[in-house]
């Protein structure tokens, strides 16, 4: 081998080696989601910290975090998508009154209100008026943080994207059920809002807005809200891409 075939050969190899050590200081750098719940404390909302009001509140949401505090340990998750259901709006349960069923959308804002739906799957709301006021917030989709290993067992999946990416999703990962259903998400319950506690102050997410998703009245109302790039949000991404920003 001649000295010119050796010399390009060398700065192959050299190249090579660069961009592999890139690649791996790119993925050091960009931890996976889930994982830096190790490094984070969350403590719980205060009810006065919470807007008393459903849009305010559905956008409040973004960027908390729902903590459910099982035997076997805590599953947590950053909300990244809600859909707001305020007062009057046909396409909430509220809308025809309070009922056995949906009587949770009309306690104090901060409440849990559960639903089961398409014959298998919970979905976790949250009530956003004051006491008699129907109205609520969906939680449509959560970034994973704690307990990442067991919502795969619970979604019988190892697909990180599939976890919680959807209300049914999310509800079924986290185990919420109707037994939670009227509970006070501001109390000391084991199913509760909170807000990463850290002394680094991080910009606020840019939040995307878009109508809602899978609704036949009220089609128009640019009620959903959702952190944009994140690729934990669900539904349709020619909503995502032509979401405005608040």
């Amino acid at each position: 081998m001649n000295a010119a075939v050796q010399k390009r050969k060398r700065e192959f190899q050299g190249r090579a080696k660069h961009r592999a050590q890139n690649r791996e200081a790119k993925e050091e750098a960009v931890p996976a989601p889930g994982r830096r719940a190790e490094k984070i404390s969350i403590r719980r909302l205060q009810l006065a910290e919470l807007p008393a009001d459903t849009v305010k509140l559905a956008r409040f949401l973004i960027g908390k975090v729902v903590v459910h505090d099982l035997a076997a340990g805590r599953l947590s998750g950053r909300i990244v998508e809600t859909e707001a259901y305020p007062p009057g709006d046909p396409a909430g349960h509220h809308y025809r009154g309070p009922t056995r069923r949906n009587r949770s959308l009309f306690l104090r804002h901060g409440h849990c209100y559960v639903y089961f739906t398409y014959g298998n799957h919970y979905m976790l709301n949250v009530s956003s008026e004051g006491t008699d006021v129907g109205g609520g917030v969906l939680i449509r989709a959560l970034e994973p943080l704690d307990g990442v290993a067991t919502m795969q067992r619970h979604r019988k999946t190892t697909r990180l994207l599939d976890l919680t990416r959807g209300p049914g999703r999310l509800a079924a990962a986290l185990r919420i059920d109707r037994r939670y259903d009227g509970l006070d998400l501001c109390g000391l319950g084991p199913l509760w809002l909170g807000v990463i506690d850290s002394p680094v102050v991080h910009p606020a997410v840019p939040i995307g807005t878009t109508v809602r998703i899978g609704i036949t009245r009220a089609v128009h109302c640019l009620y959903r809200f959702f952190e944009r790039g994140n690729p934990f949000v669900s539904g349709p991404k020619r909503l995502l891409s032509g979401g405005g920003e608040k």
